[in-house]
């Protein structure tokens, strides 16, 4: 298949850069004892990167993960999220960060936000690497953004097309 991104929107470093200010910015919020829940798998290159540089930031936090699904290999969500798998960890009592690749429906995130509030989190921050514009208002809005991007697919840093070009380092277009 040929290369089907038309534009970089965001290099390597750039989005380090953003990783890093990100991190910067939810450091003092955070605890040792906060659970960063993953939303796979779109998550998992921003949710690393931000473990990372939170450590770098002298936080230290849990890791777990849910597995949810909207997509479905579709570029448009279908409506509906299905829990592939759920939390590997108890977390009452516990702060929980949800980490996102992208925010554009929100329905992902309202319904981790639902499943972490139900496991006993006793507070519950969200942050996701893109947001993109859209034309209604969402339940909710993420504590944390580290790019506002464009209405566009997106694909590489985690986004992907049916699963390819989530490992590029870089945010590309492609349209």
């Amino acid at each position: 298949m040929a290369d089907p991104i038309t534009e970089v929107l965001l290099t390597e470093a750039q989005v380090a850069e953003r990783v890093e200010a990100i991190a910067r910015a939810m450091a003092p919020r955070l605890d040792d004892d906060t659970v960063a829940v993953c939303l796979l798998t779109g998550g998992l290159w921003y949710c690393a990167d931000l473990m990372r540089a939170l450590a770098r930031n002298g936080r230290h936090v849990r890791f777990d993960a849910l597995w949810l699904a909207s997509y479905k290999d579709q570029r448009v969500s279908t409506g509906r999220c299905e829990v592939r798998a759920d939390l590997q960890r108890p977390l009452v009592g516990q702060k929980a960060l949800i980490v996102d690749d992208v925010f554009d429906t929100g329905l992902s995130l309202s319904e981790a936000v639902r499943l972490v509030r139900d496991a006993g989190a006793s507070e519950v921050l969200t942050t996701v690497f893109a947001r993109k514009p859209w034309p209604q208002p969402r339940g909710l809005e993420p504590d944390f953004v580290a790019w506002e991007a464009p209405a566009r697919f997106l694909a590489g840093y985690g986004m992907d097309v049916a699963g390819q070009y989530r490992g590029l380092p870089f945010v590309g277009a492609m349209d």
